[in-house]
């Protein structure tokens, strides 16, 4: 995960962020501390954190903590218990909090008020902040946080996550406290365990009682529906319309990062151009001047020059996700997925997994059914996780003509799409087969999940998530993806060729030697001997794939500006069965080697791993070969 340069320092106060999901506890977290966030896990789970840190106008600085969303203190799933760990200070390397911000939705106060009575009996110092109220007011409810501050006997300040001044009465708060006495804030016992407040929890029943209690003091006791929601709910999750409007939405989506995408690319390309056309003028024919230009800007450039695409498809997914629509999503998809065998719970780390499998992989932690996880996990690789977008884009740019269908469709999206529908397919597929095999054990659950109130996504949470998905994808071109292709450039490169040789330098390296060996095993689906050589490093990550032929052409080429030209190199040395070949193996292609680790550390051996590298390497091989002996048979080859 990615950090930014802001140093953290542990003597700092602590204050950490309670509170539901879908209470506006990010936003509040965006609007403390801008930009001067570190995203990472917490020790030994994969669960993401955001830590920020604050200035205050006492020029004090104090750490921000966005713990994840929890609905009590009693945890269920692991990104609850490691909310309850910070907590209670049993967090590995972090400090116990000394001030809890409790975040209520102003919208739904019934259900929210049942975290802050338990967090009460922590005995940590807390504070409440009411967010969402212009909402609550547009619904008609008149919400008085004085009376609430006396029933609570906790300070109430309240916040507007999409104003950029909103958190300024909570600023305030914060610089004018004496953080050397929290006495004040502090209403439980010190002394709070995880044992206890699980005891205290258990006997729900006196806080529901406590809770109506403070609603009917607050007259605010009547369930009033949101009309906006409900009439948008009508349209989006209507049994027929619901679903026709989700695919349509997802279609737009892959047209968009085909087409909005051609201005930046273009300019990335021409920048690489440009600083490989300096390197070559400032020095002289060599070795370094191979690596620098063949090696890291071809290997790098190839891979960079995508980046584009994947911010958008990013930013509409980010945008789906800060307007509600996602678990509506969630929900149109739970009877499709419920008739092959998946829990309506898989349905969120699925989602994750088109982002990367390693996350998706871990949020199956939430399953509570040993075997609805064990095939979540299963099938997660199989969504089309963002690495593999490079590879899509290269092969579609150079084979898939630039072209509109009717109604100004365009083909490359439209080819996109359906790759992402093949693996969804493919993975529905497997599942089914699954279910077959555990027929005995599977019995269908019911998906219950929250549906948020629709809202307008705020930009800078937007540009502040995009800026983070920039530098972790370029964390990974400075990476693994330069290691591995300063290693395939050695390997390319030496030994020399002997003398009288007559093909290029490279086929008779250590990797022309390996390409032409694997070549043997993927000649059946296609592939040429360049191919094979790019999907060793593949293993370690799919976009080094890119690269890895970017710079094996680089080196087969004798044209100086080879490593600024693979798409047309490859769209000129490869068939279209190749190339649609190559497609299909990426669809179903193995995992890469952190997501393999990743199976591991979850499941507790090397059983599923293995069990998951088999079947994605066959699959992938069987796609690839009828894919390729189809088109041949057609005279694409």
């Amino acid at each position: 995960m990615s950090e930014s340069k802001v140093h953290f320092f542990p003597s700092e106060p602590l204050v950490a962020l309670l509170g539901n999901p879908n209470c506006g506890k990010t936003a509040l977290f965006n609007l403390l501390t801008g930009s001067r966030q570190k995203v990472a896990n917490y020790s030994g789970v994969t669960v993401e954190r955001k830590e920020g840190r604050l200035t205050l106008d006492s020029e004090k600085n104090i750490r921000v903590l966005d713990l994840p969303g929890a609905y009590s203190l009693y945890p269920r799933s692991l990104d609850e218990r490691v909310t309850c760990n910070v907590l209670l200070g049993r967090a590995e390397g972090e400090k116990r909090p000394d001030l809890v911000i409790c975040v209520l939705s102003a919208i739904n106060l019934r259900r929210n008020l049942r975290l802050v009575l338990a967090a009460k009996r922590l005995g940590l110092p807390c504070v409440v902040v009411l967010n969402m109220l212009d909402i609550a007011k547009r619904q008609g409810l008149q919400i008085d946080t004085a009376a609430l501050s006396n029933e609570l006997g906790l300070p109430v300040l309240t916040s507007n996550g999409i104003q950029s001044n909103g958190a300024d009465e909570i600023k305030q708060f914060l610089s004018n406290l004496d953080w050397r006495n929290l006495d004040s804030l502090r209403t439980g016992t010190s002394d709070a365990t995880l044992e206890n407040v699980a005891s205290h929890i258990a006997h729900t029943e006196s806080d529901n009682v406590q809770v109506q209690k403070i609603l009917q003091n607050l007259k605010l006791d009547r369930i009033i529906p949101d009309q906006l929601t409900d009439r948008l709910d009508a349209v989006l999750l209507h049994p027929v319309l619901g679903p026709i409007i989700l695919v349509v939405l997802l279609f737009c989506i892959f047209q968009a990062v085909f087409s909005w995408a051609t201005v930046p690319m273009d300019l990335i390309k021409d920048a690489v151009e440009y600083l490989g056309g300096h390197i070559a003028e400032l020095l002289p024919n060599g070795w370094l001047r191979s690596l620098l230009i063949n090696g890291i800007l071809a290997g790098l450039g190839g891979v960079v020059i995508f980046l584009p695409q994947i911010l958008i498809l990013f930013f509409f997914i980010l945008l789906l996700e800060e307007s509600g629509y996602l678990p509506r999503a969630a929900y149109l998809l739970d009877r499709v997925m419920g008739s092959v065998g998946l829990s309506g719970r898989s349905f969120i780390p699925l989602l994750s997994s088109f982002a990367c499998a390693i996350p998706g992989i871990m949020a199956t932690r939430s399953i509570s059914n040993a075997r609805d996880r064990m095939v979540t996990i299963l099938i997660a690789p199989m969504m089309t996780c963002s690495a593999r977008l490079p590879v899509y884009a290269l092969l579609i740019s150079a084979f898939i003509p630039e072209q509109k269908l009717w109604a100004g469709i365009d083909l490359q999206g439209l080819v996109l799409f359906l790759l992402y529908l093949a693996g969804i397919l493919g993975a529905m597929a497997v599942a089914w087969i699954l279910k077959r095999f555990t027929s005995e054990q599977f019995k269908m659950n019911a998906l219950m999940m929250e549906l948020p109130g629709y809202h307008m996504p705020r930009l800078s949470n937007l540009a502040i998530s995009l800026w983070q998905r920039a530098e972790i994808f370029l964390r990974r071109v400075g990476g693994i993806i330069l290691v591995m292709t300063i290693g395939l450039w050695v390997l390319s490169s030496f030994p020399l060729p002997p003398e009288g040789a007559t093909g290029s330098p490279i086929q008779y390296s250590f990797a022309g030697m390996l390409g032409q060996a694997l070549a043997y095993v993927f000649s059946p689906i296609g592939f040429n001997w360049q191919i094979s050589i790019a999907l060793v490093p593949g293993m370690a990550a799919r976009e080094v794939v890119v690269s890895s032929l970017a710079t094996v052409y680089a080196l087969s080429s004798s044209s100086a500006d080879a490593a600024d030209a693979l798409i047309p190199l490859i769209s000129s040395g490869w068939s279209l069965a190749t190339a649609l070949s190559l497609l299909a193996w990426f669809v179903f292609a193995p995992q890469c080697l952190s997501t393999i680790a990743a199976v591991k550390r979850e499941t507790g051996g090397w059983k599923i791993p293995v069990i998951m590298l088999s079947y994605l390497f066959g699959l992938a091989y069987i796609a690839a070969f009828i894919t390729y002996q189809i088109a041949s048979a057609l005279g694409l080859s």
